[in-house]
């Protein structure tokens, strides 16, 4: 499982037109992505990690400051682009398999956590927008 965690000042999911996900303020916008093999334990330790990172203002967490954070969804963090210049996707795990698992980190950050958390539309074409600050961008693999 990879995250991609931007600290952002607001941000927010758009599809057809709609806002589905969005926060305001200092938080954090998560890509999720998903592999062959990612399963339970995987989820408690990217959301433990989402979670306590301490990358907000005063290197506090967002649990520290109970910080809103935006998940979505994205296969692509598993592309692989080394040969050739159309990228495979044979490391990502399929839809069937995925989202439950996607799912499952949300419920983590707010249930284990205590985090408000919105979200993008699995499986969907979503539009993000948001503000990084900093910018302040890290990548976790569990």
């Amino acid at each position: 499982m990879k995250a991609v965690i931007q600290r952002v000042n607001g941000a927010s999911v758009t599809v057809d037109g709609e806002i589905v996900g969005a926060i305001e303020g200092e938080g954090l916008c998560v890509l999720v992505g998903v592999t062959h093999g990612d399963g339970p334990a995987q989820v408690q330790t990217i959301a433990r990690k989402i979670a306590s990172l301490r990358i907000l203002a005063d290197e506090k967490s967002a649990t520290d400051v109970g910080a809103p954070v935006l998940v979505v969804s994205q296969f692509t963090l598993y592309g692989d682009a080394r040969k050739g210049r159309r990228p495979t996707w044979n490391a990502a795990a399929p839809g069937d398999v995925a989202e439950p698992l996607v799912d499952a980190v949300v419920e983590e950050l707010r249930t284990a956590h205590g985090l408000h958390v919105e979200t993008g539309r699995f499986g969907a074409m979503m539009q993000v927008s948001l503000t990084n600050d900093g910018p302040f961008t890290i990548l976790l693999e569990a």
